[in-house]
């Protein structure tokens, strides 16, 4: 199967599904991420915080952990993604060139500006792929209730997660252990709802058998 893989910036698809895709790649399905921005960006006071070479070696790094060969970077500013032809376009080429059959994105109830956009950009690319499924890679709350039914049983690649999630060294030095807890205890929590150890979970927008 061909699977994508989107995010808005390097560390979202391993936050969010990194052990789905892991599996992905174990089961030998052909795997692409795309991450829409060039992830660099600085503080209120314009004070860099992460360089956009550093967040592209770290997400390549990632991407190697995973097992994923075919990384494609948007480049886009950080915080200045928006919903337009141009994103739905750069999306649907990717779709239509590797024959995509399966897309794993953003939640569009997400309180990120970048992650909101990328979503609806997502569905708007994606119209035509059989199946979708959005995730959620961060732990604030919104308006809206994120409605995962769909589960993917990540036991075995749990660890695989967990090495390329750290693989982000600026990020995970600037936000420390938690990060990484807060999605561990969540991947645990919805494993123990379906009898396993670690699960992954998603809202499904639409899935084709």
């Amino acid at each position: 199967m061909n699977i994508l893989a989107i995010g808005a910036h390097f560390d979202d698809v391993e936050l969010g599904c990194g052990g789905t895709i892991a599996r992905h790649c174990r089961e030998n399905d052909n795997v692409t991420i795309f991450v829409a921005t060039n992830s660099g960006f600085t503080d209120y006071a314009q004070k860099v915080i992460r360089k956009p070479e550093i967040a592209l070696a770290e997400g390549k790094q990632a991407a190697e952990i995973l097992g994923v060969k075919n990384l494609i970077c948007g480049n886009l500013p950080t915080n200045d993604l928006e919903f337009n032809d141009a994103l739905a376009c750069q999306l649907l080429e990717i779709i239509e060139t590797e024959n995509i059959e399966m897309i794993y994105t953003h939640w569009d109830g997400d309180t990120h500006h970048d992650h909101q956009n990328l979503a609806r950009a997502s569905l708007a690319a994606g119209r035509h792929v059989p199946r979708m499924l959005m995730y959620r890679s961060n732990y604030y709350d919104s308006t809206h209730s994120f409605h995962g039914h769909y589960y993917v049983d990540i036991t075995d690649t749990v660890e695989i997660k967990t090495n390329a999630i750290k693989a982000h060294e600026s990020e995970f030095g600037r936000i420390g252990d938690k990060w990484l807890q807060f999605f561990l205890t969540q991947n645990q929590n919805d494993g123990q709802k379906i009898g396993v150890q670690f699960a992954e979970t998603f809202q499904i927008v639409k899935y084709l058998r």
